[in-house]
């Protein structure tokens, strides 16, 4: 699967795409191989504020645990049911159906993402 030119990338290997004031937030592929088979989606309730750096949720597996984090300060406005009752769609389709939520956001710049060139250079599927 090829990453897509429309999301920006964290190092903590979240995507974030952009439309409007609506940022819409999950794993990259390469995270999703990294954690393997993924069995567990937890993420907060809508209408939950978060900041910068602050956790929107977890993702397990069968190797770990870890937290999905924000690059942006907005309130939760839809999660993802589908991945929480299929956590397979993390591996299987992460850019797509594997999405996990979205943010409404005041300000859309966030520092330290990186586009698709850079991270692929980075961090190779």
């Amino acid at each position: 699967m090829s990453t897509p030119t429309d999301c920006q990338f964290s190092q903590s290997h979240e995507w974030y795409r952009t439309e409007g004031d609506i940022v819409t937030v999950g794993i990259t592929q390469f995270a999703a191989n990294e954690l393997t088979d993924i069995t567990y989606v937890e993420m907060l309730e809508n209408g939950t504020t978060v900041g910068i750096g602050e956790s929107l949720g977890e993702v397990e597996s069968v190797k770990t645990t870890s937290d999905i984090n924000s690059a942006f300060i907005g309130e939760i406005i839809e999660s993802n049911e589908a991945v929480v009752d299929d956590p397979s769609l993390l591996n299987s389709d992460p850019y797509g159906t594997g999405w996990l939520v979205k943010l409404r956001v005041e300000d859309i710049k966030a520092d330290d993402l990186m586009n698709q060139e850079t991270y692929d250079s980075k961090y190779p599927v």
